[in-house]
């Protein structure tokens, strides 16, 4: 049985979802990034994330083709940036990724991340979208503990859905405090490029040699799929990986089949030590 993640209201969501930074870029992936999409819904991965900012939202149209007939089969997430999060500003850029995405309504909302508009302001925008139907569920991205208990000071008990994070064995500075604070208010995390941005980490001597140990229904483990489920083993943590080609998608669905051991766990955090102490809030 697939993972589940948990939303404050006891709604269940498979723990791996899509990502799509940096898709729709070219008209060349195009068509292989809608299939893609496509074949990953149909494989149950329903959790698609997307955001105004991506490709200044071509992202989002491709996603909008990718489930035209697949739109009540997708938990649906998009962001607003943080310079149209004013009142007006999130009315009007809601209404415009629902355009691009060709739908009604957005599943989850997220503030990308902090900007100058007072959280209250953001906050009472979200609920104006949700109370029209436009929205199910809002969130934050990119925020902080400090964050988090600033916000608190606006909003009732779970009614923040999520909180998006870049979290990965790179970088595991939310371990300290973030993780368990999103945990103990049911805000659940999505953590963004859980396999890194560029080729260290799926170079590095222990992770190669974690994957030597393990296989998968697609064959050998390879790194990315050590790092995809060194993040899925966390409680109420969804990676959110991009998958832009067919290959890539298979092996982060068969990434889900690795249990990693003590012994894995333990090569892993000699190679990447967990925090000590508070460290500041990555972000790419």
């Amino acid at each position: 049985m697939a993972k589940t993640v948990t939303l404050p209201d006891g709604t269940k969501l498979p723990a791996l979802g899509m990502g799509t930074w940096n898709m729709g870029e070219s008209s060349a992936t195009w068509k292989e990034e809608v299939a893609t999409l496509r074949q990953g819904v149909e494989a149950g991965l329903k959790v698609v994330d997307t955001a105004e900012m991506y490709g200044q939202g071509r992202s989002e149209s491709l996603v909008g083709e990718a489930m035209r007939d697949l739109r009540d089969d997708i938990f649906l997430v998009s962001k607003v940036l943080p310079t149209n999060a004013s009142a007006e500003g999130v009315a009007k850029a809601c209404r415009a990724s629902l355009r691009r995405l060709a739908t009604d309504r957005l599943d989850l909302y997220l503030l990308h991340w902090r900007g100058s508009v007072p959280l209250a302001e953001t906050i009472e925008a979200f609920r104006k979208l949700k109370e029209e139907g436009l929205i199910r569920y809002w969130g934050v991205s990119n925020f902080d503990v400090d964050d988090i208990q600033e916000l608190e000071k606006y909003t009732r008990p779970g009614e923040c859905a999520s909180n998006q994070i870049l979290y990965n064995l790179e970088h595991r500075g939310v371990e300290y405090d973030l993780l368990d604070t999103n945990r103990f208010r049911h805000v659940m995390t999505m953590a963004y490029s859980p396999i890194g941005q560029g080729g260290a980490l799926l170079q590095n001597k222990a992770v190669k040699a974690v994957a030597a140990r393990h296989t998968t229904s697609n064959g050998p483990a390879s790194p990315a799929q050590i790092a995809l489920a060194w993040v899925l083993r966390m409680n109420n943590v969804m990676p959110i990986p991009k998958a832009s080609s067919l290959a890539h998608l298979k092996d982060n669905i068969a990434a889900q089949e690795i249990t990693l051991t003590n012994e894995d766990l333990a090569a892993l955090d000699a190679a990447f030590p967990p925090p000590a102490s508070k460290e500041p809030l990555d972000m790419i």
